[in-house]
């Protein structure tokens, strides 16, 4: 927590940084929703006790993520903080979590009047939860830092919708204790993939 808390404390300071120096800058929040895929690498204890199949890379598939977010834009680009929150099971046994808090900024390609192509970078935090049947519960927190693109239009003076995709590499990681039994080993949350559509609310 003692993480979270202190990149929170350092983005916020870096948007009201940007803030102060941005021209004819909006405020914006919005809501996003997506599908998200992560890849986890299982350390080679895990690998001999649970055999060939990475159940926890099945955990998290094309799995729903919501997301909020609020930031300030320019003509030339926005930058935003943005918390994420995906959680998913594979059968009745294997679930996890992942919780993301991220800083991004994305450059502005107009296509008109009301369109937009963006690309940007992220960095930031991620909880990753191990909480499946049968195992003892753990998480960590690890770095995030990836890009993301897509498409951003404008409805009217207040509102636009958007659909991107990001990919973040991380160095979160949990470990595999069973109970009755102990530790297994280990897994490490290695990338996550995600398309998503967001609404935003300009003021």
């Amino acid at each position: 927590m003692k993480k979270l808390s202190t990149l929170a404390l350092a983005l916020a300071t870096s948007l009201g940084i940007l803030s102060f120096g941005a021209h004819a800058a909006e405020n914006f929040a919005g809501l996003t929703w997506g599908k998200t895929t992560v890849n986890t690498d299982r350390s080679s204890a895990l690998k001999q006790s649970m055999g060939g199949e990475n159940r926890f890379d099945d955990t998290i598939r094309n799995s729903g993520t919501w997301g909020v977010r609020a930031g300030q834009m320019t003509d030339e680009g926005r930058y935003y903080m943005t918390y994420e929150n995906v959680s998913d099971d594979y059968g009745s046994t294997f679930k996890l979590r992942q919780q993301n808090l991220l800083g991004s900024y994305d450059l502005f390609l107009p296509l008109g009047v009301t369109t937009r192509l963006f690309g940007g970078a992220s960095a930031g935090l991620t909880k990753l939860e191990n909480e499946s049947r049968g195992y003892s519960r753990d998480s960590d927190i690890g770095y995030l830092v990836g890009l993301q693109a897509g498409i951003l239009q404008k409805l009217g003076d207040n509102t636009s919708v958007e659909a991107g995709y990001r990919y973040l590499r991380s160095n979160a990681g949990t470990e595999v204790s069973e109970r009755g039994v102990g530790k297994l080993g280990s897994i490490d949350l290695h990338s996550s993939k995600q398309a998503y559509l967001g609404l935003n609310y300009h003021f």
